[in-house]
């Protein structure tokens, strides 16, 4: 098939949504599918693929995350390549100007079309001081994913709450994570001594955007929680983003690793020793899953993939979504307990072990194979991470 993938963000960029589209992209031509890529055009350079045709367009720089680029509407020039090269199916993963302008696009060419529900910036808008807008962009998300065939979500969580606020075409479309590349194989002694932690020193990982919508500051008071208890307790932060100087500024205790990749990334998360994710905005949350295959323990609210992943008191903590109090609590009682971590990192790669990037990808083609035949999706559908 010739497929169609539209996203505004993409490696070398690096997160949840770049790095899931990216493995699908990757994926399907990897099984022999003919993938035209459209994304904004990014500073560094990334690869050439086999089987992905990219085509740039132009983007700018996102308020507050300059490393990020936000497509900008390329609707005409959308329209004239896919007359020329017409997409047997199309996947828009993301709803900025760029993604608008492919949907409207499609819907001109009736070339079948399936969006991706990955970020709730609907509850962003409170964290950037806009909250009053709220109500707005989730009009305007809901609106754009009805336009499509389907709407692929991650969660049963999340695709209940879209169909309640009047979304049909919502499809389950699961993640997976590549138990390969995270492994705790990747325990590296020198990368730990380098952080000042021995072999009996607990060392506490933050992996994602540093960004005021992760609830940060839940982080900071539970880890300070484990250091009244384990003094020589390591926080180590994995990432970028806007809150990166103030944070550190504040906390000048912490390790800040920068943004991480491929062997180093799986390095990071198997030299540590628990995953705390206070976030309460993600739509699943990548980075447990790959927390676990790395054989970490997670303490996070109980959702998204943590609702999905954890089993409370096994692989790590599922605290209800609020409970800041049973955060920091559940956070100290593992972080200051060796034997904990010990067993319920052995239960955390078992957990995800079964998960398939395969299974997953095939069920996702499946999927793109009925909309370009003109079938109604299945409902049920797995998905890669």
């Amino acid at each position: 098939m010739r497929i169609g993938i539209v996203s505004e963000t993409y490696p070398p960029q690096i997160n949840g949504v770049a790095l899931t589209v990216h493995g699908l992209a990757a994926g399907l031509a990897a099984r022999g599918h003919s993938i035209e890529l459209v994304r904004p055009r990014q500073r560094d350079a990334f690869e050439d693929e086999p089987g992905i045709l990219v085509q740039e367009v132009h983007g700018m720089a996102l308020p507050r995350y300059p490393g990020l680029r936000m497509g900008l509407p390329a609707g005409r020039l959308l329209r004239e390549r896919w007359r020329r090269l017409r997409p047997d199916a199309l996947y828009i993963a993301t709803e900025g100007p760029l993604g608008h302008s492919a949907l409207r696009a499609a819907l001109r060419l009736d070339i079948p079309v399936a969006t991706g529900f990955h970020t709730r910036f609907d509850t962003y808008a409170a964290h950037y001081g806009l909250g009053v807008l709220g109500p707005a962009v989730r009009r305007y998300l809901l609106g754009f994913h009805r336009r499509a065939d389907a709407t692929l979500v991650p969660t049963d969580a999340l695709a209940a709450e879209l169909r309640g606020l009047g979304l049909g075409n919502v499809q389950l479309l699961r993640r997976a994570v590549d138990t390969a590349q995270f492994h705790p194989a990747w325990r590296d002694p020198a990368l730990r001594a380098g952080w000042g932690a021995d072999g009996s020193t607990p060392v506490v990982l933050y992996v994602g955007r540093i960004a005021a919508e992760k609830n940060l500051a839940l982080a900071v008071e539970a880890f300070r929680a484990i250091q009244q208890r384990m003094p020589a307790a390591r926080y180590v932060w994995v990432g970028d983003g806007p809150e990166r100087t103030a944070l550190a500024a504040a906390n000048p205790d912490f390790i800040f690793a920068g943004a991480q990749r491929g062997e180093s990334l799986a390095r990071h998360y198997a030299s540590a020793d628990a995953f705390l994710f206070p976030s309460l905005s993600e739509t699943f949350g990548n980075v447990i899953l790959e927390a676990l295959a790395a054989g970490l323990p997670v303490v996070a609210f109980d959702q998204g993939a943590a609702h999905d992943h954890l089993r409370h008191g096994h692989n790590g903590y599922g605290i209800a979504p609020g409970d800041t109090e049973g955060f920091i609590a559940a956070a100290a009682t593992l972080a200051c307990n060796p034997g904990l971590i010990r067993h319920m990192g052995r239960a955390a790669r078992a957990s995800v072990e079964r998960l398939s990037p395969d299974a997953v990808l095939r069920e996702f083609e499946t999927l793109l194979y009925g909309l370009a035949r003109g079938e109604s999706p299945v409902h049920g559908i797995c998905a890669h991470a």
